[in-house]
């Protein structure tokens, strides 16, 4: 109801703990859901609404080596504007180099296109937006990932 009142186009949903028995009651009216689950794990799962008069459909970025949390979808842009790109991530706080950098060429090649919208649980408690810092040597390299990719928060 919130989301009809308000008029948003995009809800994402990151780290939520669906499971089967909640498929009934998960569908919004005048919103198309995509979503991905965790394998293996309870809780994490990422999901997005889209309202559905907008033109979409999921992309498959990069070969899925590593088991990121996260998907994409493509929003066919209004007549003279082009398409958007939309992410969806969730990285667990214990998650490894080799999975983050997985990630993060998802994060480059999503960013190519002319507009991207990324949204996303990335556990990363102590970086410093504002300054752009971070002491802890994982979150410098998202850092580094957001500021070669020409992301802004």
């Amino acid at each position: 109801m919130c989301a009809h009142l308000q008029g948003y186009d995009l809800i994402g949903i990151m780290e939520r703990w669906w499971n089967g028995s909640y498929d009934w009651s998960v569908g919004m009216e005048g919103y198309r859901l995509f979503r991905k689950d965790r394998q293996g794990r309870r809780g994490g799962d990422v999901a997005l609404y889209v309202h559905d008069q907008l033109e979409c459909m999921e992309l498959h970025l990069g070969v899925d080596e590593e088991p990121i949390e996260s998907f994409w979808i493509r929003i066919k842009g209004r007549a003279g504007t082009g398409d958007i790109l939309v992410g969806v991530c969730y990285r667990p706080p214990d998650q490894g180099d080799r999975v983050d950098e997985a990630l993060y060429r998802q994060i480059g090649a999503a960013s190519r296109s002319q507009a991207l919208v990324l949204m996303g649980d990335f556990n990363h408690s102590d970086i410093c937006w504002r300054g752009n810092t971070a002491w802890h040597k994982q979150y410098r390299r998202f850092l580094e990932c957001t500021d070669d990719n020409f992301i802004e928060s």
